[in-house]
């Protein structure tokens, strides 16, 4: 199993609509290395669930449940996406700022490279996350 985060503006796709939801596509992806980790992703990997823009925290989980598909969005069939289910919230959500402060998270994408919207994560940076958001383990 792989670990993930993905990012969403709030006002586009909140924690919130996908509760609701449950199961949605993870579309519209446009970098070339967003998509090359959304191609990576396999069934039942786990994806950190963050809002972007003003709040810039990370609300829950999410799972993979359909692997890299064409998006249908993409009128010239270069991108891709997969379906994620509902996992489980975060007691804490996890802001970015905790994240920044964290000497063990330095090296993650979310801090290194902040436009990355699918970004890989790894096992202790994961259950690092976890703990900071007090979900049990």
């Amino acid at each position: 199993m792989e670990y993930w985060l993905l990012k969403t503006e709030p006002e586009t796709w909140s924690w919130y609509d996908q509760c609701d939801q449950v199961v949605t596509s993870w579309d519209g992806v446009r970098n070339y290395q967003a998509a090359n980790n959304l191609k990576a992703m396999n069934v039942n990997d786990l994806c950190l669930f963050y809002h972007s823009g003003k709040e810039r925290k990370i609300m829950g989980i999410v799972r993979v449940i359909k692997t890299y598909y064409p998006d249908p969005s993409d009128s010239r069939g270069r991108f891709g996406m997969v379906d994620v289910t509902y996992e489980s919230p975060l007691p804490r959500p996890v802001s970015l700022s905790m994240v920044q402060n964290s000497e063990d998270l330095q090296h993650l994408a979310l801090v290194r490279q902040s436009r990355l919207s699918v970004m890989p994560i790894d096992y202790q940076s994961w259950h690092t996350i976890l703990t900071m958001g007090q979900h049990s383990l």
